[in-house]
């Protein structure tokens, strides 16, 4: 997400807990614009004019779901969300989600997908600056041979969120934990 030049007034925001440490969402006109871990190499500090406002109903709605996903109860998130990218970050964006819960693809399949196959490497980069982790699931995305692959979050957490979608429960990786 690029964050503004100009005093933002319609960004408001909230540090929510989870499992795996801390995360700063925001959101904008009613959908969640972005979700960090509090210490992800992406994760913007509040810009100038974010309102801290924890109360805000889509952020109440994705503090919710994800209570609920940690909690093996929820599957898909219904909270809207809105990007910030360009048209082809987007594309990559929407196709992250229909990768299902419990599944994983590959880079070269998100790039056939958007009828982009060349572009397996800017789909690696667009995936890599997914601005909204966990809901927009990039966690899901591996290496062609199945390896696990690069994630802002550590690939300690990226092993937990699959262990978690398939089923396994596994002791969440210490904070900061950025294998």
């Amino acid at each position: 997400m690029s964050l503004p030049t100009a005093v933002d007034t319609g960004t408001v925001y909230a540090r929510l807990t989870s499992p795996l440490g801390p995360l700063l969402a925001c959101a904008r006109g009613g959908a969640i614009a972005g979700l960090w871990f509090g210490d992800g190499p992406h994760a913007p500090m509040p810009g100038a004019g974010w309102r801290h406002e924890p109360q805000d109903p889509a952020l109440r709605q994705l503090a919710r779901e994800l209570a609920e996903y940690f909690a093996g109860r929820r599957r898909a998130f219904d909270v809207a969300v809105a990007p910030e990218g360009t048209p082809f970050q987007k594309a990559v964006w929407r196709a992250l989600r229909t990768v299902p819960y419990g599944a994983t693809a590959s880079y070269a399949a998100i790039a056939a997908a958007i009828d982009r196959p060349r572009a397996v490497r800017a789909t690696g980069a667009a995936n890599g600056r997914n601005p909204v982790s966990i809901v927009i699931p990039c966690h899901r995305i591996v290496g062609a041979d199945g390896s696990l692959t690069g994630y802002a979050g550590g690939l300690a957490r990226k092993e937990w969120l699959l262990l978690l979608e398939s089923g396994i429960v596994a002791p969440p990786p210490r904070e900061g934990a950025r294998a």
